[in-house]
């Protein structure tokens, strides 16, 4: 499997270090030596259905361990999963059913903890622009895919963690949102201290890209 790594032209400061990532399944090897240097801005992982892009987050985000190589963000080393580390990286499933039994203001309220940045005032005009507002105090479990997808979106532009990682950003939004989120990527492409990992299959129209990192099947 190839991997094509593409980077500015422009030296930029490194927001996510990503050195000599390794993972291995019984009966495929899935990255060998993957490296990258992310900037700030928006950074692509594109690649087809099994390429890997759902995994590499994972790893990034530390909820999968890596068989070897190291991610830093910030020279904050992935590891142990201290405090340091979770408060520099947003990530949250869009398939998760954690949260479940939660609301969105409460599932809201559980991550100023951990993000010592998150921003309400932003968070209102998140809600307010992906019509979520009529399901603020609805159970999780009771929203559509649709609009469980926005409260993680908005938590994740919300969040102000220096790296933010979003897994198929445009599924199951309707027309409306998915503008919204494609005007929210283009401010965050020219964001100096954050940086958005988004997998998708194609690059988003008009946001301009910092990095891109292909998966693809030889």
């Amino acid at each position: 499997m190839s991997r094509s790594i593409e980077h500015p032209a422009i030296p930029t400061p490194t927001i996510l270090q990503i050195d000599g990532l390794c993972l291995r399944y019984p009966q495929r090897e899935l990255f060998a030596g993957l490296s990258a240097n992310i900037p700030p801005g928006v950074t692509l992982v594109r690649g087809g259905d099994g390429s890997g892009k759902t995994t590499l987050l994972r790893l990034l985000a530390g909820e999968l361990p890596a068989d070897a190589g190291q991610i830093k963000v910030n020279n904050v080393t992935l590891g142990a999963l201290s405090d340091d580390w979770r408060r520099q990286v947003f990530w949250t499933d869009p398939r998760s059913s954690a949260f479940d039994q939660m609301t969105p203001v409460g599932y809201f309220l559980s991550l100023h903890a951990l993000y010592p940045g998150f921003d309400d005032q932003l968070l209102g005009d998140l809600t307010d622009g992906l019509s979520l507002a009529p399901h603020l105090n609805k159970p999780l479990y009771m929203l559509s895919t649709g609009s469980k997808r926005k409260v993680w979106l908005a938590a994740a532009f919300a969040s102000g963690a220096a790296v933010t990682l979003l897994d198929e950003p445009f599924a199951a939004l309707d027309k409306a949102s998915i503008n919204f989120v494609l005007e929210l990527l283009k401010d965050a492409a020219q964001h100096p201290a954050r940086a958005w990992v988004i997998a998708h299959y194609e690059a988003p129209p008009d946001v301009p890209l910092a990095a891109i990192i292909d998966l693809e099947h030889r």
